[in-house]
């Protein structure tokens, strides 16, 4: 690729599709996220990493060697591999005496760290060690979200809007019940964040309607909050920024009820009568050279010269 005036103009037909795939869009690219462990790392934040890892495929890109970074001091190798990647979201690991078993959970604006939390793993239940079967790679989960703080608090509400994002997977228009198979909860009460995950099963239940009864598949997770960095209003404003092509257009006279039912207003002219077009019937037509009679009737000329 060549680089002229600032502007990068691809050679080969590769370099082209790799910027097209790059360049802005209406309707984004799925989100995808990178996971990637510090200087020093435990066994519990490799296996939770992993675990994470899975839950997240494909959409995922996984940094297995170790990598020498604080991002609440420094961000800038964050951003350098976010831009490499093209991942929008991210996930470190960490581990030291001061904060121990630490995932740090984040998202990009134009590859520019946006919004990140810190938080302490306190307990932690791996994937492997609980048997029962999983569900398939790539399932989107049901995100649950359970507790007051995450509607009253601004951090926890935040964070809401950040694993959302991070555990949402890929937008589909529709998706069919047996899809509907996992299921994330994420309950936030005594100051920590309980993270469960569970396996929908569909049972008989003798009418159309299935029963549906929950079997933990895990990871389990105990959390605590414990840094946070927040964008300020101005920036998260302009990172919701949608643009003129996404917007709706507003229609006149439609309007919607609380079930969904769609009503609208029609305004008509005033129909002229004198104008409508009536049933042609052969006994009404005029025939041709046909007298108009006082009594309103009408005669042909050769019955009213047989009547002289």
């Amino acid at each position: 690729m060549a680089h002229l005036d600032g502007v990068v103009k691809p050679k080969t037909k590769r370099s082209k599709r790799f910027l097209d795939h790059r360049a802005p869009k209406l309707l984004e690219n799925s989100k995808n996220a990178m996971i990637m462990k510090g200087g020093n790392t435990s066994e519990t934040v490799t296996q939770a990493l992993k675990d994470i890892y899975s839950l997240k495929k494909p959409n995922v890109v996984l940094y297995k060697k170790k990598n020498i970074m604080r991002p609440f001091e420094d961000s800038t190798s964050l951003e350098f591999f976010s831009k490499k990647t093209d991942c929008s979201l991210f996930l470190f690991g960490s581990h030291n005496k001061k904060r121990p078993n630490n995932l740090v959970f984040g998202r990009m604006f134009d590859f520019h760290v946006l919004d990140m939390f810190e938080m302490g793993i306190e307990k932690f239940t791996a994937l492997k060690n609980i048997k029962n079967e999983k569900c398939a790679e790539g399932t989107k989960p049901m995100l649950i979200f359970a507790g007051e703080l995450f509607d009253v608090d601004n951090e926890y509400s935040r964070l809401r809007n950040v694993l959302t994002d991070f555990f949402r997977g890929p937008v589909v228009p529709a998706v069919r019940l047996a899809g509907l198979e996992h299921i994330l909860h994420f309950t936030a009460a005594d100051g920590k964040i309980f993270m469960r995950s569970y396996r929908v099963l569909l049972k008989k239940s003798g009418c159309r309607t299935p029963r549906i009864e929950l079997e933990e598949i895990g990871p389990s997770f105990d959390f605590v909050l414990r840094r946070t960095h927040l964008a300020s209003d101005d920036l998260y404003k302009t990172a919701h920024k949608q643009p003129k092509g996404l917007k709706p257009k507003k229609k006149k006279n439609i309007s919607h009820d609380t079930f969904g039912t769609k009503f609208g207003r029609l305004h008509m002219q005033k129909q002229n009568l004198d104008k409508l077009q009536t049933r042609k019937m052969k006994g009404l037509r005029k025939r041709r050279g046909a007298v108009v009679v006082e009594n309103g009737g009408t005669t042909s000329p050769k019955k009213i010269k047989t009547q002289e």
